[in-house]
């Protein structure tokens, strides 16, 4: 029963009152270990894989068909890979792959992991519009990031592996599709999220600090790409379950 219930056993609602994502790219070989096999790593140039930091403000999150008012706000963190799925229908698809989640409240956290298998704990998450400059905060996960908006001549992080911003938006989370996979079946969990007028803005990145990209196995990862979007309405399905063939 738990475990049904961990597999979004429902449908969920919210308002995106802003998105950020900063994309890191990582040589594939680190990345490898943290994936399941049963996913395919998505790859840029056959040699880059890449983590998205995505950081959320959302509003009136609930059980989709819910009143708004029954919903509840908060900051969202995740940390996910860029992967690739070919279900048992042969389709291909392409989503994240979630290695861990935040929120700045303990209401999130209890029924985060209730109910999905996103990994929630509960951080010191703020995110500040300070006139036209975006910057997100946190002590306790040793997060400092910076980006400025509206910046025409906005261009690609030193480093970065993208030669141009058409490349970059390829990386651009969230993708449609969220993976969870069991470790002792051929089962794979797929969350569908949909949304509208979903067109990210290239962001210039003015500071970086991620403490979970310190992980030794991101040691050699490099700042590829920053997208905003804001005022997006947005819908995760219920999750299905796909049998995986191998």
């Amino acid at each position: 029963m738990l475990s049904f219930l961990k597999n979004h056993p429902f449908a969920v609602e919210a308002y995106f009152e802003s998105s950020l994502v900063l994309a890191y790219a990582v040589p594939a070989a680190a990345l490898r270990h943290l994936v399941p096999a049963k996913l395919e790593l998505d790859l840029f140039d056959n040699r880059w894989a890449f983590v998205a930091v995505a950081v959320v403000k959302t509003r009136q999150l609930r059980p989709k068909g819910f009143p708004g008012f029954m919903g509840h706000d908060f900051v969202l963190t995740g940390y996910r890979v860029f992967v690739r799925y070919t279900n048992s229908k042969g389709k291909k698809l392409r989503g994240l792959y979630i290695l861990k989640s935040e929120t700045d409240k303990r209401k999130m956290e209890f029924f985060g992991n209730l109910f999905t298998h996103y990994n929630y704990t509960t951080t010191d998450i703020e995110v500040k519009n300070e006139a036209g400059m975006i910057r997100v905060t946190s002590a306790q996960s040793a997060v400092n990031i910076a980006v400025q908006l509206n910046d025409p001549d906005a261009g690609l992080p030193a480093g970065s592996p993208f030669n141009t911003w058409k490349e970059a938006r390829r990386f651009a989370g969230p993708l449609p599709f969220t993976f969870n996979c069991d470790n002792v079946s051929d089962k794979v969990l797929i969350i569908e999220g949909v949304r509208e007028n979903w067109t990210p803005k290239p962001v210039a990145v003015i500071a970086s600090q991620v403490g979970f990209m310190n992980r030794p196995e991101l040691r050699d990862a490099v700042l590829a790409n920053a997208f905003w979007v804001e005022h997006i309405p947005y819908y995760w399905k219920k999750g299905k379950v796909d049998i995986w063939k191998g």
